[in-house]
């Protein structure tokens, strides 16, 4: 029980340093840089386009915390694989998509795209797509099967890796 709540407190910490990194670096820092969070209108001048970007981005915000705090609090662990969970996270939102985080970046990074109007964050955003299929396919998927075998085999075979469930998937613990 100690060892659990101390891992629990590192995992914790670690998530929030791996947070302030990689989302806000990809999701952030990348996106101003192409835009200097300036109004494009590369793909027009449709405020209905912006409406749904700030939406996007206010949907994405809370998703990528959740996660985060699901692996740091459930799974004892954070995102960065050099301290991954010990346990498999397949409650929230996993229940709905295998990739919430990733999903999440996407949909922040497509909202500011929408809402600043930059064709060039779209071709960013697919370009960032494109490699968390790969880094998932290469390394996520097999690390996790060889780690959580049979019980990550299940979950995915229920969960979708990007398009959500219209119904959370119910696992038995």
């Amino acid at each position: 029980m100690v060892n659990d709540r101390k891992r629990r407190v590192l995992s914790i910490i670690g998530s929030v340093i791996f947070l302030l990194i990689a989302p806000l670096t990809v999701a952030g820092l990348v996106p101003y840089w192409i835009t200097r969070w300036q109004m494009q209108l590369s793909l027009g001048d449709l405020p209905l386009l912006s409406i749904l970007g700030v939406l996007l981005i206010l949907a994405g915000v809370p998703v990528l915390l959740d996660s985060f705090a699901r692996f740091a609090i459930q799974g004892l662990g954070t995102p960065a694989p050099v301290f991954p969970t010990r346990h498999l996270v397949v409650q929230g939102l996993y229940r709905y998509v295998r990739n919430p985080m990733y999903v999440a970046i996407l949909a922040i990074v497509l909202g500011q795209t929408l809402f600043f109007g930059s064709l060039r964050l779209l071709e960013y955003g697919a370009i960032l797509w494109l490699g968390f299929h790969v880094f998932i396919l290469v390394y996520e998927e097999p690390t996790m099967r060889a780690t959580f075998g049979d019980q990550y085999e299940t979950f995915c075979a229920h969960v979708p890796r990007w398009i959500p469930r219209v119904r959370p998937w119910h696992h038995s613990a």
